[in-house]
């Protein structure tokens, strides 16, 4: 007897998603294909990377009983009191991203800008009602940076696969990126060249509004006499032009004064 074809849908954060022993369930998203097993002792989960040429727009879920290639690595994870649910939640990057505008940006003496970001999320699996979390993925292969004075003084960052935009219109939307809006306000001066800039992700959480996409609050950063002496403000809510929202995941850290966040601040521009 031949299988049907499993049926395709939308993917969706935070859905309880209920399966039953023997099923699995496939989510393509971005450039990263995920497969969540249920067994009647274990949890199995398989992840491939895609190499696409072009940007996906959709995020697509199918439920069944068809694994992928056993030549996949296999990640296994021993049940407790799940109940068979399972839900994926987004996350933002554990390490501050570096941004660039599509092109270098002068920024005149006493002026501001708004560039509006899109940044790749980090997927959470998580099951039962207590919500345990199995494992955790970029969505899309990370690239390292180094954001900087010099080799010596700096720190580790992630480079941002996206432009930041001065019209959000421009700004591709997508179920497995966060929009931002960054201020950048000049004080000084001079003008200032933004070539690029490190966005505080671990600090922002994620909110969604009702059209499925998700929005970080917005940042605001004011330099003044020098790079250094830059400062950053993050807002407490979504902009308007989200629409209603609700938050669906915190930071991953509390912005709070101290060391951390000052050296945030001295490597903000490289």
């Amino acid at each position: 007897m031949t299988e049907q074809p499993e049926s395709q849908r939308d993917g969706a954060w935070a859905h309880p998603y209920q399966l039953a022993s023997g099923q699995t369930q496939k989510h393509q998203l971005g450039h990263t294909q995920l497969w969540v097993t249920l067994l009647d002792l274990e949890w199995q989960i398989r992840v491939q990377d895609m190499a696409l040429g072009a940007d996906p727009e959709d995020w697509y879920e199918t439920t069944g009983h068809i694994l992928p290639s056993v030549d996949l690595p296999v990640q296994r994870f021993v049940r407790t009191q799940d109940n068979g649910i399972v839900r994926f939640y987004p996350a933002m990057a554990g390490l501050p991203t570096v941004i660039r505008p599509f092109q270098p940006l002068t920024i005149p003496a006493g002026a501001r800008c708004v560039l509006y970001v899109g940044t790749g999320l980090w997927m959470k699996v998580c099951v039962g009602n207590e919500q345990a979390e199995l494992a955790e993925l970029p969505l899309a292969p990370p690239s390292m940076t180094w954001l900087g004075r010099n080799t010596r003084e700096g720190e580790l960052c992630y480079a941002s696969s996206t432009y930041g935009r001065l019209a959000l219109e421009a700004v591709p939307k997508r179920p497995w990126r966060a929009v931002t809006p960054v201020t950048i306000i000049n004080e000084r001066e001079k003008p200032l060249l933004l070539e690029r800039f490190s966005l505080p992700t671990p600090l922002l959480s994620l909110h969604r509004n009702g059209r499925g996409q998700l929005w970080t609050p917005g940042v605001t950063v004011e330099c003044e006499t020098d790079m250094s002496s830059a400062s950053l403000h993050i807002d407490h809510s979504v902009i308007a032009e989200a629409g209603q929202c609700e938050l669906i995941a915190p930071a991953r850290e509390k912005l709070a004064r101290g060391r951390r966040l000052v050296r945030t601040f001295d490597h903000m521009f490289g």
